[in-house]
């Protein structure tokens, strides 16, 4: 639906067309009530047809109107007039990220601060349970002051379609996201194996698609790009990452982080969009070395101190034998225990005259003699 500039709109004055995505038509515009300058997206005609569609987006802008965030476009309201449904959010000047990467790769350092303002706010919305869905380089804007805003969170649920049998979310190649001019290509690239499958998704396939934006903002190409949506899905669930595209100087913990963010399995995948902010920021590479340098500092102070030990421990043991077993003790008890005794010394003798027989003996004194005679 093509609108003129100056159509008035509720209390709004459409201007310039400024966009035109799968979702509808943004529109510059002017809130004549409180003076201000707005976006407008223009839903499509079929939302405005269906009312049970039209509630349940009623119900998810509720919740998106609900985040507050510096890194999140945000939700002033649904307005209804004349068959239009539109959504008003907040007007952001600047280039999309499509619209940068086209212009070539990102330096490292302007790559990365453009991720952490994503991952910041695809934490801030995680953390309310909201899901982005169809999170893209078109889908993020760039202001003139280097502040990044992230567009049209949960949109893509509001607009699933329900299958008309089960009432269940119907497989994802026939969703308004896959079958609506210029969403299917640019959604395609950004999907998570388990979304292009049709599978229940959760906070995990927001970081798939994380994943596929830094490499393409660091490589300048897609990381599964194909020629056409049947290739790209294929690639999305057959192929693995090319890391060799990415700059041979970028960092090693955001060359992992990036792995670990484009796991096919998603039970092997990131859960927590905190833990890819903590993993660029050198949190985990930071606290790996802080707790080798506290290790290294106990081993430092606790070297000294089992040196002291052991040599007081040898002090100790040397005054303790010296007290029970003195050495010079010992062997003079031995010594005196086990001295031989000396022998009896018998002297025999003849008197002169042969009359008398004299018998003497030394005791064992050695030296005091007795004697003995005897007459023959």
């Amino acid at each position: 639906m093509s609108i003129t500039s100056g159509t008035r709109f509720c209390s709004y004055e459409f201007a310039e067309c400024i966009g035109v995505g799968g979702i509808g038509e943004v529109y510059r515009a002017t809130d004549l009530k409180l003076k201000r300058e707005v976006a407008i997206k223009v839903l499509p005609e079929s939302l405005a047809e269906d009312a049970e569609r039209l509630a349940r987006f009623q119900r998810e802008a509720e919740i998106l109107a609900s985040l507050n965030h510096p890194n999140i476009a945000q939700i002033f309201g649904i307005e209804q007039a004349d068959g239009i449904s539109a959504l008003v959010m907040e007007l952001i000047d600047g280039l999309t990220l499509a619209q940068r990467i086209e212009q070539g790769p990102l330096p490292i350092d302007e790559a990365l601060a453009i991720a952490l303002q994503i991952a910041d706010a695809l934490e801030a919305a995680h953390e309310q349970g909201i899901i982005h869905r169809d999170l893209k380089p078109a889908n993020i804007k760039l202001r003139p002051d280097g502040t990044v805003k992230v567009l049209d969170f949960g949109i893509a649920k509001a607009l699933e379609v329900k299958s008309a049998i089960s009432g269940a979310p119907s497989p994802v190649i026939t969703t308004p996201a896959m079958t609506m001019a210029g969403m299917i290509l640019g959604t395609a690239a950004y999907m998570s194996p388990e979304q292009a499958r049709g599978k229940t998704i959760d906070q995990r396939a927001d970081i798939w698609a994380f994943g596929c934006i830094l490499y393409e903002m660091l490589s300048g190409q897609p990381v599964f790009g194909g020629e056409d949506v049947t290739v790209t899905l294929a690639r999305v669930m057959e192929r693995e990452v090319d890391m060799g595209q990415l700059p041979p100087a970028l960092p090693l913990a955001v060359r992992q982080t990036i792995l670990l963010c484009l796991r096919k399995d998603p039970k092997k995948r990131i859960r927590h969009i905190s833990d890819v902010r903590l993993a660029l920021q050198g949190g985990f590479e930071s606290a790996a070395n802080d707790g080798a340098m506290e290790r290294a500092g106990f081993w430092r102070r606790a070297l000294p101190l089992a040196g002291a030990l052991v040599l007081g421990g040898l002090i100790v043991g040397l005054v303790v034998a010296t007290v029970l077993w003195p050495e010079p003790q010992l062997q003079q008890q031995s010594q005196q225990q086990f001295q031989p005794q000396p022998p009896m010394r018998f002297d025999v003798a003849i008197s002169k005259d042969g009359s008398r027989f004299l018998g003497g003996r030394l005791d064992t004194n050695w030296g005091r003699p007795s004697s003995t005679s005897l007459a023959l």
